[in-house]
């Protein structure tokens, strides 16, 4: 019978492992598809903001009613810690993320904005540095490592802003048609004025966007361990994201005409609703809770191969050099940062002696007389 519970146990285990495995893959490839599906709707002239408030709507009707019936006995009680920390997940992860996400992919193109993606892993570990919740030994190989891959990724993101390159692959026409022509507002304007043209905007967005990203992760990850309610935990902090949304809309918007929408633009904000709002967040928190901020934040590495072969297929969105030079630092730096936090674990492991190693001899021996 032992057995019996130790070989179903193992069996769950492994079920367990490869449900996780799924759920990682299934967030990049959610979010590959996602840059693609909107650049069609901003191609039609859609408001970026009223896009996003569609979006986290119908998230939030989605994730409610899920997070109301199947964890109302084992949901926590509300505190005022826990609703400020609902009210900063949703500012960074839902309001600032998205918002920043769709902005720059409208002032780039699909490729870039999935190219700039992996930058959130190594964000996530630098925020966890400076929580506590990452350790860095700077005497070890391992420690070294790790800061090294870090330099090497962020500087990969930051020549994305500053070098574009000649096209290596599809047309620079046909990108950009893709680009939007009229990016406004006071900050975009300030920024302009400073000197940066609207690419580059569009790709300082997008790592403001991987930034908020890896806050969002690193705060929800401390967070699930007191509340280990994941549905309810996003929910609440969709509700805020929603509430902010909405708000900054109001004074934003131009009347009833900016909340108007095509069929494909109807089609796009019900994809990114449903399966880039309310199925991706709540994998990426249920993955978050089991293995973590950093492994989840990893896998992101995987969506640029996603959007770039699908932005290339419906979209023809060109692929430069910048994004090939910033894309591979940036993978290079991430994969060192991964080797590195591998082999510190490995040395901290080593240095664990097993409790059944002290006791499995007497300390001392007997004599006996012949």
């Amino acid at each position: 019978m032992a057995n019996d519970a130790s070989g179903s146990g193992s069996v769950r285990g492994v079920d367990e492992k490869w449900k996780t495995q799924l759920a990682l893959l299934m967030g990049p490839l959610i979010y590959g598809a996602y840059p693609v599906i909107t650049k069609v709707a901003l191609n039609d002239g859609v408001n970026q903001l009223v896009f996003c408030v569609y979006r986290v709507l119908i998230g939030l009707l989605v994730l409610s009613p899920f997070a109301y019936f199947l964890e109302r006995r084992t949901r926590p009680p509300l505190t005022k810690h826990l609703l400020f920390s609902f009210f900063l997940l949703g500012l960074l992860g839902i309001f600032g993320n998205q918002l920043l996400f769709l902005i720059g992919l409208n002032l780039t193109n699909p490729t870039y904005a999935a190219a700039a993606q992996p930058a959130v892993p190594v964000f996530t570990f630098l925020f966890s540095t400076i929580m506590g919740t990452e350790k860095v030994n700077l005497l070890r190989y391992e420690g070294m490592a790790k800061v090294g891959g870090t330099i090497i990724c962020v500087s990969g993101a930051i020549s994305m802003v500053l070098y574009r390159g000649p096209v290596i692959i599809g047309n620079s026409e046909t990108g950009m048609e893709h680009v939007s022509q009229n990016p406004s507002g006071l900050l975009m304007d300030g920024l302009k004025d400073i000197g940066f043209d609207q690419f580059s905007l569009g790709v300082i967005c997008l790592i403001g966007n991987c930034m908020c990203m890896a806050v969002y992760l690193t705060i929800q990850a401390k967070l699930l361990k007191k509340y280990p309610t994941n549905l309810s935990l996003t929910a609440y902090s969709y509700f805020f994201g929603t509430v902010l949304m909405v708000i900054v809309s109001i004074f934003m918007t131009d009347g009833i005409t900016d909340w108007t929408l095509t069929q494909p633009e109807i089609l796009a904000v019900l994809y990114a609703g449903i399966f880039a709002s309310a199925l991706g967040y709540g994998l990426v928190t249920w993955c978050n809770k089991i293995v973590g901020p950093t492994m989840v934040s990893l896998y992101n590495s995987l969506q640029p191969a996603f959007s770039t072969l699908l932005s290339l297929i419906f979209l023809g969105s060109p692929v430069y050099m910048g994004s090939i030079l910033g894309g591979t630092a940036i993978l290079v730096g991430l994969y060192i940062v991964i080797w590195g936090s591998y082999k510190e674990k490995q040395a901290d492991a080593a240095q664990v002696i097993p409790c059944d190693s002290c006791v499995s001899e007497p300390l001392i021996h007997k004599k006996t007389v012949c």
